[in-house]
């Protein structure tokens, strides 16, 4: 039954729907295999396993009364920032003990309401503040793949590095991820998956633990785009306990993957040729230019000129929106509390013994943006920037559909390589972190190898609620690069 985990979530269901195989023995071979692999892994901060197989055996009579929903029987990871009834979830941070909720979050019901299966909770970077998922309070996951003729061990990028890693080693067919600043794309690069980040506002923010509430969006991090698509339509739902949350229509977005490019208009910004970028990763987004003008699509060169604003204009937004958002966890209501000198006392010893570093680099300058005196010269330009760069994007998209660009300037890189320089680690988001300022949807494809044997990403950002043409674009990627290396396994 192993071969089962090998298997895309879309093959997974229609074997489900033929009945060559219950939902109970797929879910089996999940728990198998994370049995197996995850002391070596990390990718699980929790296992579920008696849940898993409970889900999977009322699915298998949903089945059999004909009354299977969508994602009947697949067996799916959640990361540890999203809140799941009766199963601790933690942010993977201290300062959340062993938190467990007595709710759900929205996008996680969504998926048990079609019939999804939950394997457990998957690591994360603190709070969803790293890209390299070192930040974790359970330690960091192991990325399935390796340099060649190297056993330094790569991270699968941050803050979903836990989703991606289950994803890449087969041990589960799918995840759920979240994205403030390419925490879904940049993950899904460096592990070969398929990552999407919808438009702000189209899935559910109730239940997620907050990091910056005007940049988070939930996403899944898949094995194929079709697999994505689906997750995405399931995920996304108007929400009235959110008030961000979008009424608007979820399309038929699955039908979209394979409905082509002829006929589009794809920009190509120059600002996204950066200094230093590898040569492997400007080669392959030539290659993928020419993969969709042979597929009918027109390239067009754009200009995306406060690009370079983006970064500094983030890591002024994000903190200062966290500095907001964790005020909340001083250890008197929920979560762990460290008894200090009196109440203020508390206070300062829960926070300072709870979170860890990265977080308090984050809030202290998160506070400091937004303290008297530093407002206007900090937290409000930042959001000036923030609106120019969205100017930019919606004076490009009067002439073209989508836009083409690498999803990081490297490949998955070795732990401790960046850790000392937080500047070089912040780097890692240069591409990613435009879509979330102006709450656009991005999706990152596996496109190609690098000279190490690692694979590598395009993204395709698209206009606000037009997820279909990333889609489309996506699926076209997808056929025309081929891409079916999986790692070689070691764990």
């Amino acid at each position: 039954m192993s071969d089962l985990t090998k298997l895309t979530l879309t093959d997974a269901m229609d074997g489900l729907n033929k009945g060559d195989y219950s939902s109970v023995e797929l879910t089996q071979a999940f728990v198998d295999a994370i049995s197996a692999s995850n002391a070596s892994l990390n990718a699980y901060v929790v296992e579920t396993p008696e849940l898993a197989l409970s889900m999977a055996a009322d699915s298998d009579k949903r089945r059999a009364d004909g009354k299977a929903g969508r994602l009947d029987g697949a067996p799916l990871g959640v990361k540890d920032l999203y809140c799941t009834k009766g199963v601790r979830t933690t942010a993977c941070s201290n300062i959340l003990g062993e938190f467990t909720p007595t709710y759900e979050s929205t996008v996680t019901q969504n998926l048990w309401d079609e019939g999804a299966v939950m394997l457990g909770k998957l690591n994360m970077d603190e709070f969803a503040m790293g890209s390299s998922n070192e930040t974790s309070r359970f330690g960091p996951p192991s990325n399935p793949w390796r340099r060649s003729g190297s056993n330094a061990t790569l991270t699968a990028g941050g803050s979903s590095g836990g989703s991606a890693t289950a994803v890449a080693a087969d041990i589960c067919l799918a995840a759920t991820a979240s994205d403030t600043g390419g925490s879904i794309r940049q993950p899904a690069a460096f592990t070969g998956t398929v990552g999407i980040k919808p438009t702000y506002g189209r899935a559910s923010r109730y239940g997620m633990v907050a990091f910056a509430s005007s940049l988070d969006q939930a996403g899944p991090i898949a094995k194929t785009v079709t697999d994505a698509a689906l997750l995405t339509e399931i995920m996304c739902s108007h929400d009235d306990k959110d008030s961000t949350s979008l009424n608007v229509e979820t399309p038929d977005w699955v039908s979209e993957v394979s409905k082509g490019v002829k006929g589009m208009k794809i920009g190509v910004p120059k600002e996204y040729r950066i200094d230093g970028m590898p040569e492997e990763i400007e080669k392959l987004w030539q290659q993928g230019i020419e993969w969709l003008k042979s597929m009918g699509a027109e390239i067009v060169d754009v200009s995306l000129p406060h690009t370079k604003y983006a970064l500094p204009a983030y890591y002024i937004v994000a903190p200062a929106e966290a500095s907001s958002n964790l005020a909340r966890y001083d250890g008197m209501r929920y979560g762990a509390r460290q008894d200090g000198e009196g109440l203020i006392g508390t206070y300062e010893d829960t926070r300072a013994e709870g979170f860890g570093a990265e977080v308090q680099r984050r809030l202290m300058i998160g506070t400091y943006v937004l303290s008297s005196g530093y407002y206007d010269a900090y937290y409000l330009r930042a959001q000036k920037v923030r609106t120019r760069i969205l100017q930019d994007f919606e004076a490009v998209f009067a002439d073209v559909d989508a836009l083409l660009t690498p999803t990081c300037p490297s490949a998955a890189f070795a732990y401790g390589e960046k850790t000392d320089d937080p500047v070089q680690m912040y780097l890692n988001d240069i591409f990613t972190v435009t879509a979330n300022l102006a709450g656009l949807p991005g999706i990152s494809v596996p496109a190609g190898i690098d000279n190490d044997g690692l694979p590598l990403g395009l993204q395709v950002i698209g206009k606000a609620l037009d997820e279909s043409a990333c889609f489309r674009v996506a699926g076209a990627i997808e056929d025309a690069a081929g891409f079916v290396a999986k790692p070689e396994k070691w764990w």
